[in-house]
């Protein structure tokens, strides 16, 4: 099924910052090599799911290594989490699962869940046996999440759920979804606050639509309707209006999970171009002995050492309870870029053959692609380094 962990050779700058990372990094390496590229491609291929896969990632306690040992998670933070992600990708297993599940909804419930909602869900969340998809973007709101027309209307002790969602990712395979929606009724101060709510995905009224994707991945994208869909009193996450403040407990966590993700796909196609370029013989000498092709390479490399170490920073801020946005931000934005300059240039390395979904890269240039618009465009990352770092008028 699978083989030996993919690397570069040696240790990186940032592979080894401590035992426990060291150890947590090798270990998911082992396992997930297990399986290795040729199954993920095989499951996307048939349109089935990555569970074996999941399985046994959420049996050795990785899926949930961030939340709190009480709910039966590892007892870590973001940083752990983070290992983990980048090394699924790294051995060609970028599941958006586990950015969506453990580090989305996971985070948000472990800061915000009531106890019932946390001893009900986060157990399941760690070890993989439940599975919560996120449901916040919208046609028309894109990235202005005030713009939110989701609406939750009072209904007695509880709430109905009316409108839409998109690019609702892994819902068919979710038992339950993590849902921002707008206050019907105006709060105090005369505004329309966002509240959190968890529906069963088998709720009256909730429906789904795949769409048409060019992402090669076990998780499929849906737009999500909800059609009066009822959510009563224990649905709601945290206070009632306070759902902006209790997203962006995800949303951070979100935008380095996708940095580590982009990271762990640049590393295995600088470790599969590298190879190539040693073994390649053209006119007598390896490819790689030659400048065009190596300087490429090494250009990649230094880009992508850099997104990881600014990923890393990001996460650790964050488990030190610091204000870890701006960190999140540059991060997402440099692993975006280094993550399709190497995927770019490995499939440059592999001529003809790049385009073959035999040597395992073609198929993920979508994937690397996207983070460059996902889960926050880089110009909107732009917009937040001009205002908030630089101090420049706001412009949007």
């Amino acid at each position: 099924m699978g083989g030996q962990p993919i690397g570069l050779g040696r240790a990186s700058l940032i592979s080894n910052t401590s035992d426990e990372h060291r150890n947590l990094r090798e270990s998911v390496a082992k396992l997930v090599a297990g399986y290795g590229r040729a199954y993920f491609q095989d499951v996307v291929a048939k349109g089935q799911k990555a569970d074996a896969l999941w399985a046994d990632m959420g049996a050795a306690g990785f899926l949930g290594v961030h939340l709190p040992e009480e709910h039966g998670g590892g007892g870590g933070g973001l940083a752990d989490l983070a290992v983990v992600i980048e090394e699924m990708a790294a051995q060609g297993c970028p599941m958006f699962m586990i950015v969506i599940s453990p580090a989305i909804c996971g985070s948000v419930l472990a800061a915000h869940g009531t106890p019932e909602q946390k001893q009900r869900y986060l157990p399941g969340i760690a070890d993989g046996t439940f599975r919560m998809a996120f449901a916040i973007t919208e046609p028309d709101a894109g990235s202005n999440t005030h713009k939110i027309t989701t609406t939750a209307h009072r209904d007695g002790d509880g709430w109905r759920l009316r409108g839409q969602k998109y690019w609702t990712s892994g819902v068919d395979e979710c038992q339950a979804l993590l849902v921002v929606a707008r206050d019907a009724d105006p709060g105090p101060d005369g505004r329309n606050t966002l509240s959190l709510f968890i529906v069963p995905t088998d709720a009256p009224g909730l429906s789904f639509q795949q769409l048409d994707s060019a992402l090669q991945l076990p998780e499929k994208q849906f737009t999500t309707f909800f059609d009066d869909v009822p959510v009563e009193r224990i649905g709601l996450v945290g206070a009632e209006g306070e759902g902006l403040k209790q997203v962006f407990a995800g949303l951070n966590p979100e935008r380095v999970a996708a940095a580590c993700m982009a990271n762990g796909i640049a590393r295995y196609a600088l470790a599969r171009g590298a190879q190539y370029a040693r073994e390649r013989i053209v006119w007598k000498a390896p490819i790689g002995a030659h400048q065009g092709v190596a300087h490429p390479l090494a250009k990649a490399y230094i880009d992508v050492e850099l997104a990881r170490l600014m990923t890393m920073r990001a996460a650790t801020m964050t488990d030190q309870g610091l204000d870890a946005a701006e960190a999140g931000n540059i991060a997402k934005f440099a692993a975006g870029d280094a993550c399709v300059q190497a995927l770019d240039q490995a499939i440059q390395v592999h001529g003809g053959n790049g385009l073959s979904n035999e040597f395992g890269l073609a198929d993920l240039w979508f994937i690397g692609r996207m983070f460059k618009t996902a889960p926050v465009s880089r110009e909107m990352v732009l917009n937040h380094i001009a205002q908030h770092s630089l101090g420049l008028p706001k412009s949007y």
